[in-house]
């Protein structure tokens, strides 16, 4: 009964109307793309195969878009003195729908995949903060219209390159997800479960999307304490990690740096979908094998001292 009160509370705080989000994406996407704000980045697909895993790496075609948006940003750095902030304000071509009177919704402007989209918050707040009811709130609402996977790249070290506070979500159907099939066999305990084939410190909680955000705050926060992350001052986090969550479970990831030979892995890498710059790096992770890159960015579970 105390579920079903906190789930009515939580969904009073929801702006987003239901069954309208996919609409306003497909509408945005076409404005945005017709005025030039949307800025896809071309990639060429490869699987390569380790344990299982069909990791998705893709190579990106031309870097010449995002380069030249990363220069007019510095310009404007060095001309007013203060740090630029693509969230603070958004570009209006970009919005997609209020979400909460906390959270707005946005197109990425540099989206690899069709439809990425980011739920930020409408004032600043530190990327390296933790997740809040809020943030959860905002979550399921856009989960409940888009099936998908949410991730977040708590801190630089997790591969976070903007510091406004902001989840992403991706189209993925759970079975497109390389990493699902390790997960439906994994065991749990005290719902927290490992998978065996991961060799560095990660933990994972199972979900239930009828479930009300507070409860998942509740699990997030299971797993961050057995991985050792605890609260700073103003919410803050003692440690980077990555987070991915889909409609049925949350994987927590702690961070010890953020490239492997300056190629640089956020949270998709550990849903085993990597990006890279051009054929040497593919080459390099085909050579290395991806869990291997990625235990070098994680903590080994032999060596941890988390």
């Amino acid at each position: 009964m105390a579920d079903i009160n906190n789930q009515e509370k939580d969904q009073e705080k929801v702006i987003l109307v239901p069954g309208t989000l996919w609409t306003s994406v497909k509408k945005t996407t076409e404005l945005a793309l017709n005025s030039g704000a949307l800025k896809s980045m071309t990639t060429e697909l490869e699987i390569v195969e380790q344990d299982g895993i069909k990791f998705m790496i893709r190579i990106l075609v031309n870097l010449n878009r995002k380069k030249a948006d990363k220069e007019k940003q510095e310009q404007q750095i060095a001309r007013t003195g203060k740090e630029f902030n693509p969230f603070l304000p958004y570009e209006e071509d970009l919005f997609v729908t209020d979400i909460s009177p906390t959270h707005v919704c946005i197109l990425n402007k540099f989206n690899v995949v069709d439809n990425h989209l980011l739920i930020i918050t409408r004032t600043f707040e530190e990327q390296e903060s933790l997740l809040t009811l809020e943030d959860f709130t905002a979550m399921w609402a856009c989960l409940a219209d888009f099936e998908g996977l949410v991730f977040y790249n708590g801190g630089k070290l997790a591969g976070a390159s903007q510091r406004h506070k902001h989840l992403q979500i991706v189209p993925f159907l759970e079975t497109d997800i390389p990493i699902s099939p390790l997960l439906k066999t994994a065991k749990l305990e005290n719902n927290i479960g490992t998978m065996g084939e991961f060799p560095f410190l990660h933990a994972f909680s199972n979900l239930n999307s009828s479930e009300s955000p507070k409860v998942t705050l509740e699990k997030y926060h299971n797993l961050l304490q057995k991985m050792g992350i605890k609260p700073l001052e103003n919410n803050l986090q003692s440690g980077a990690y990555n987070l991915l969550i889909t409609r049925k479970w949350m994987l927590i990831v702690p961070r010890k740096k953020e490239e492997f030979a300056e190629i640089s892995i956020n949270s998709l890498g550990f849903a085993g979908a990597l990006l890279v710059k051009n054929e040497q790096q593919m080459e390099l992770i085909k050579n290395i094998n991806p869990i291997n890159i990625l235990t070098d960015v994680a903590f080994p579970i032999e060596k941890n001292k988390y």
